[in-house]
């Protein structure tokens, strides 16, 4: 096998699969990415056996063939390479030559052959929609994703294609952010699965601006094919609770907010929010929100926003971490704070199809 390459695109697309490669394994070829040169292309692979990422580089092909080779130490060696071009050469024993400019280095890998294939999917459900919603609907939820290991279900992003809508929920018990989106498919493509949160993170990061995804699940598990870059996860088994009963009836007060400034009020103030209660106290009044924290042992911090309320006045605390969340991953100027009473859970909308439901905190009075 021998081929050569651009330095940055090699190393792009090594840094594009690498994340993946768990540090601590117990199959030394799991440390290794897989490469496959043919037909003026390469392309690296990389798995953990739950979540493997694949991408594709264009490069000179001399000799077609395949090896792998250890991930953080190959991309550590072109990273430090003097020339932008590289040249990688491997012999029958998976010994690989890589030079460039001056320098030359030898790394040692294993098979192709003992890497573990990724799975295919023939059959089953599939769906395509635009790499930057997709992309967007995961930054609005990933945040309330569950970090408890004992209610593993929650470790995830439901996915449901149901009634020409994908809804993607995420929760962790004292918060749900839910984001719907219209899209086309056949009802007898109709599900619900569960991405686990590793899967989330990498989707995330190989998601771009342009161009579509196609989504395919068959069993226990989902592909997401980017044209140039695929990653496959095995999903959560298991039931998601029903997220519909935690969403708060009709509200008694709908408040109009900035996003930007309140958000910015909010990460001011909760600089003086006590570690015990860890909450902000939000005092609505006709147009106007005092927003506090105090602390016993530290002090207090106040700040007033001015706001289109009519309603009567009503305080409800809310931990500030949990508040500024989605406040930071919306991208529109305005959102609306729907409220019961000091004791209900809150609803944050944004547009149509954001809804992000938090639980309040006790007010001490």
């Amino acid at each position: 096998m021998k081929f050569t390459i651009s330095k940055q695109a090699f190393l792009d697309a090594i840094q594009q699969v690498q994340h993946v490669v768990s540090a601590r394994t117990t199959l030394a070829i799991l440390s290794n990415v897989l490469l496959k040169a043919r037909d003026g292309q390469l392309e690296l692979t990389t798995t953990d056996l739950d979540v493997g990422v694949s991408g594709t580089v264009q490069a000179e092909v001399e000799v077609p063939g395949a090896t792998t080779l250890p991930a953080r130490r190959l991309a550590t060696i072109i990273r430090e390479l003097p020339a932008d071009e590289v040249e990688v050469t491997v012999d029958e024993k998976n010994v690989a030559s890589i030079r460039s400019g001056p320098s030359a280095f030898k790394l040692l890998g294993l098979s192709s052959e003992e890497f573990p294939p990724l799975p295919r999917f023939d059959g089953g459900s599939e769906f395509k929609m635009d790499q930057a919603v997709l992309r967007d609907c995961l930054r609005k939820t990933s945040y309330s994703i569950s970090t408890d290991e004992t209610r593993y279900v929650l470790n995830g992003i439901l996915f449901s294609f149901k009634d020409n809508m994908l809804t993607m929920v995420a929760t962790d018990g004292r918060r749900l952010a839910m984001v719907e989106q219209e899209l086309e498919f056949p009802q007898s493509h109709e599900i619900e699965f569960i991405v686990p949160t590793k899967a989330v993170n990498e989707l995330g990061r190989l998601l771009g601006d342009n161009g579509e995804v196609t989504i395919k699940v068959t069993g226990s598990q989902a592909g997401f094919d980017m044209g140039r870059g695929l990653l496959v996860t095995k999903l959560i088994e298991g039931n998601y609770p029903n997220y519909r009963q935690v969403i708060p009836g009709e509200p008694k007060e709908r408040i109009a907010l900035e996003r930007e400034s309140f958000l910015k009020s909010i990460s001011r103030v909760s600089l003086l929010a006590s570690e015990k209660s860890n909450s902000v106290k939000l005092q609505f009044a006709p147009s106007n929100v005092e927003i506090v924290a105090s602390s016993p042992d530290i002090g207090e911090a106040r700040e007033s926003l001015a706001i289109a309320y009519k309603g009567v006045p009503i305080t409800i605390a809310f931990n500030p971490e949990f508040l500024m969340a989605p406040l930071r991953n919306l991208s529109n100027d305005e959102v609306s704070l729907h409220l019961i009473d000091e004791i209900s859970p809150g609803v944050l909308r944004s547009g149509s199809g954001f809804l992000y439901v938090l639980m309040p905190m006790r007010v001490n009075s």
